[in-house]
């Protein structure tokens, strides 16, 4: 599981990185501001990783073919990936019983 895991890892983080470059037409480097610190290319690297080691575990391959398809898949999307799983996680918990937020009316006068 571990060698699984460490492939997706690498693959995913290159693919993010590509994604990065499709996305913005050139290889952003990261820069620090006096408020912010913007990662570029890492931060779509780190996404693509997290994404495409997410589904693996989640979809534990067979072979090593769809562990390399997994993995592409998901390090190339890696943003949307993460948002399905969270809307995964949210319809998990509103069937679990996990009542609607209800509008109040508001008082009248």
């Amino acid at each position: 599981m571990l060698h699984q895991v460490l492939i997706a890892c690498v693959i995913g983080g290159i693919m993010g990185i590509l994604g990065h470059v499709k996305k913005r037409g050139r290889l952003e480097k990261p820069r620090m501001t006096k408020r912010f610190i913007y990662l570029g290319f890492l931060e779509d690297g780190f996404i693509g990783m997290a994404a495409s080691i997410l589904l693996v575990l989640s979809a534990d391959p067979d072979s090593g073919i769809q562990l390399v398809i997994l993995s592409i898949i998901a390090g190339y999307g890696g943003e949307a990936v993460l948002r399905s799983f969270d809307f995964v996680r949210e319809q998990n918990s509103d069937s679990a019983g996990a009542k609607p937020h209800q509008q109040k009316d508001p008082p009248s006068k």
